[in-house]
């Protein structure tokens, strides 16, 4: 064995016993506050994939979508027909499409109360807030009311929060945040958003 392969194996060896020490210390048994935001495509993403996972173990999930509800959805095509799989959806769409800052927040604040029903739940293994960070950001939910409900959920229920700017006290809170960083977006150079690939 000549140096190099010498200096590979001894780092591997390393890497190998830090992820075991990892591993062994890794004792607690919860549900999760996970946090995906950032600029960068693939939020919501991530979180169907979540879903699909969790409905592939025979677990309960509710989805929450507060902005692209009314938008084609190809992951909630596909699994609406699971019996596990919950979804309430924000009936006004997008919040700019309709200018009308009252019925936006009433229209929050009902799809809200389904969230409040989910992370009430015991039953409920997953629960996604698509986009909830927008509705905090234009001040449509307050979030002293989303922090308790978070924190009054069931210990063993997993919650994913998606959206661009979550709110600094619910970074705080998760125990996994990914930052989705933007490098290149097809749609800056004028490609339209792919149907199967994008939505």
């Amino acid at each position: 064995m000549n140096d190099r392969d010498a200096r590979h194996k001894a780092s591997m060896e390393k890497l190998k016993a830090r992820v075991d020490e990892k591993v062994a210390n890794a004792t607690e048994q919860r549900g999760l506050l996970l946090i995906n935001t950032g600029n960068g495509k693939g939020k919501t993403t991530a979180a169907w994939g979540t879903v699909t996972r969790s409905l592939g173990y025979g677990y309960k999930v509710g989805v929450v979508q507060f902005i692209k509800g009314l938008w084609e959805c190809g992951e909630r095509n596909r699994l609406e027909e699971d019996s596990n799989l919950s979804v309430a959806i924000m009936a006004t769409g997008f919040t700019w499409d309709t200018q009308n800052r009252d019925a936006d927040t009433q229209a929050c604040q009902e799809v809200w109360q389904e969230a409040e029903k989910m992370l009430a739940d015991p039953d409920t293994y997953l629960v996604v807030l698509d986009e909830i960070t927008y509705m905090l950001k234009f001040g449509y939910l307050d979030i002293d009311t989303v922090k308790q409900a978070l924190s009054n959920r069931p210990q063993e229920q997993t919650v994913i929060i998606t959206g661009r700017n979550a709110h600094r006290d619910l970074m705080a809170m998760a125990d996994t945040v990914t930052e989705m960083q933007e490098v290149r977006h097809a749609f800056n150079n004028g490609l339209q958003a792919r149907r199967g690939i994008d939505f």
